[in-house]
């Protein structure tokens, strides 16, 4: 275990970073009062975190003599538990505790399904005779990690997968019928996902698409720079999605345009980053309001934007 016991706030909150990016988290939400590898336990209620993959609210410290006393404590405070060990030198208690419990389920998610309604809680170990126990976690999914069962011949590319997990997470996406622009669309990943939805797709890019994908019903190609398409030449969308490869100040510029004119009901988009995180664009992301900013799990170093009239 990376840090010495130190005695704990009574309010706390846990915040779990993607791999690869507890910089980006501490950045958000400090150093905390104890790090167990990427879980960064921080004083008082939840904030708003991007970086945060899991949120673990109010977790408590339970003192135990016993794997059955573990396992009973556990289970007094919920159904369905996910063990968190990644941070412990020696798991084998831990997995011994987890085997007493109901976990979340193996199978890989089916996108379009409702998603699971009973609670997951996390938890792990502080040392052999503490656990750290949230019954009330903000995602659903084991760690904040979605594994969907993937279409292996549909979609030209993973970006699916991104669309995927967004809709999945707020529980809505575009209806038949209703209007999309796709800018930066090649190969046609999110083109996909969107006329399989029943959408009518403007996809846009400087790029083809794969082989069938422009003859699709539905979709009208346009071989034109994302950054070319102005609200007037367009008119109204119902969703405007962008996972055009950019700076994140272009991108933010690209959707000041939009959000101006009124034009589109609904944005996801894809800020990428080229080098270091830009923090500054973030914030002014986050600034916008009716805004959410995720990492999704099928993200790498980018944040997914999402806006909404609410």
């Amino acid at each position: 275990m990376e840090n010495e016991m130190t005695p704990l706030p009574r309010e706390l909150t846990g915040y779990l970073a993607p791999d690869g990016f507890l910089p980006e988290l501490t950045r958000e939400v400090g150093d905390g009062v104890l790090r167990l590898g990427r879980l960064v336990l921080c004083p008082g209620p939840a904030v708003d975190a991007a970086w945060a993959q899991n949120v673990w609210h109010s977790p408590r410290v339970i003192a135990f003599e016993s794997i059955a006393q573990a396992a009973n404590a556990l289970k007094g405070l919920g159904r369905r538990w996910a063990l968190y060990d990644e941070h412990l030198r020696n798991r084998g208690r831990a997995k011994l505790i987890q085997e007493r419990l109901s976990g979340p389920s193996p199978k890989s998610f089916r996108f379009g399904t409702t998603t699971p309604n009973s609670p997951l809680g996390s938890w792990t170990l502080l040392d052999d005779r503490t656990l750290l126990a949230s019954a009330r976690c903000s995602s659903p999914f084991a760690h904040g990690d979605i594994q969907f069962l993937e279409d292996k011949t549909g979609p030209p590319s993973r970006a699916y997968l991104k669309l995927w997990e967004v809709f999945t997470l707020l529980g809505q996406s575009p209806k038949p019928g209703q209007l999309c622009l796709d800018l930066g669309s090649s190969p046609g990943g999110w083109t996909w996902v969107l006329q399989k939805l029943g959408a009518r797709v403007i996809s846009v890019d400087k790029a083809p698409l794969a082989p069938g994908l422009a003859n699709l019903e539905g979709v009208d190609f346009r071989v034109e720079s994302a950054f070319a398409q102005r609200p007037e030449k367009i008119g109204p969308v119902d969703w405007l999605f962008s996972d055009v490869i950019c700076y994140p100040h272009r991108l933010l510029s690209l959707v000041t345009q939009w959000l101006e004119a009124g034009a589109a009901k609904n944005y996801v988009c894809t800020i990428k980053f080229q080098g270091e995180t830009d923090f500054e664009t973030i914030d002014r992301f986050r600034a916008i309001p009716n805004s959410r900013l995720l990492h999704l799990a099928h993200n790498k170093h980018e944040l997914t934007w999402v806006w909404g009239k609410g």
